[in-house]
């Protein structure tokens, strides 16, 4: 498969339910086309969304393989607040942290479920806080997109495009700007998006 998004950002992992049931040794790479085939689409939020979590995990084990499921993940707002619930499919995927929907886990093990969570706003929370409890690490990120705008031009076509209006040229531009902008995104690996709090 063609790569669409050159220069590609990725995360490796170990997965310890992976390698106990014998899917390999547990290790495995998470790229943006991972994301982009869970969201089923490229765009600045799922960009964002995966260098804001990648950045999450590699604070979170600096001098080690991150472990997926070992992170819980408190969200502020709820999950159908914005763009919180393709954040937050995007943060399980590279994390494993998953909702009320997640896996219970093996004999008291493994568990997902109840690893990401929404509402950290009302215990003072903004952003996004990735905590490894094995160590009692925290970090509180963001991001945003604000540094890489849409064209004027590009923006000004989608609202066309929708109505029915246009051409193949037409879409071809709004593809191909929208495309860049997100292509800009991931070669900048999160330097101007993501952002941690205090």
């Amino acid at each position: 498969m063609e790569r669409l998004f050159p220069p590609e950002p990725y995360l490796d992992v170990i997965d310890p339910l992976s390698a106990f049931l014998g899917a390999g040794n547990g290790t495995m790479r998470y790229t943006f086309a991972d994301a982009v085939k869970l969201a089923g689409h490229a765009c600045p939020t799922v960009a964002g969304a995966f260098l804001m979590a990648r950045h999450g995990m590699m604070r979170l084990f600096p001098d080690e393989l991150p472990r997926r499921g070992e992170v819980e993940v408190i969200a502020a707002g709820a999950v159908d607040a914005g763009v919180n619930g393709p954040i937050g499919q995007v943060v399980t995927l590279l994390t494993g942290a998953a909702a009320t929907n997640g896996f219970a886990g093996l004999g008291g093990r493994f568990v997902r479920k109840g690893l990401l969570r929404y509402g950290g706003e009302s215990q003072g929370l903004s952003g996004w806080l990735f905590h490894r409890p094995a160590t009692g690490v925290r970090i509180r990120l963001t991001f945003s997109a604000q540094a890489f705008p849409l064209d004027a031009e590009v923006a000004a076509l989608m609202p066309r495009l929708l109505a029915g209006e246009g051409d193949p040229l037409l879409e071809t531009r709004f593809r191909d700007g929208w495309r860049n902008r997100v292509v800009a995104m991931l070669a900048d690996a999160g330097r101007q998006t993501v952002r941690e709090l205090p």
